[in-house]
């Protein structure tokens, strides 16, 4: 009985570390996919840029030129356009309560927000 309980422990434990950490890497690459962006968006049109906008933002390929790595999947979920914000979408390998993990940043000109939907 004992031993069960320990089992049944230890394989949560291990299921909740895997969940934490897939989420963490989702979200260190989305600080960099929202770095870029504002990069992005700073940079003079004439320069490739947005030139204060993200409007462009897909089109330049940001994310689908890599939209996929160990870590999970990474997509545009909207875009503002102009000086709005764009929001980052994260999905994860890690399945928690039915459904991938899945983290979201909002990236504003001057900073961002990161939030977590599963």
């Amino acid at each position: 009985m004992v031993l069960g309980i320990v089992v049944a422990v230890g394989t949560t434990m291990f299921s909740d570390s895997a969940i934490n950490a897939n989420r963490d890497a989702l979200s260190n690459d989305l600080v960099n996919l929202a770095s870029r962006a504002q990069q992005y968006y700073r940079r003079p049109a004439s320069l490739g840029g947005g030139g204060e906008s993200f409007n462009e933002l897909a089109t330049i390929n940001l994310l689908t030129t890599k939209p996929q790595n160990a870590n999970g999947t990474y997509w545009i979920v909207r875009n503002a356009g102009g000086e709005g914000p764009v929001e980052i979408g994260g999905k994860g390998n890690e399945i928690f309560n039915g459904l991938p993990v899945e983290v979201h940043v909002v990236v504003y000109p001057k900073r961002d927000s990161m939030f977590t939907i599963n």
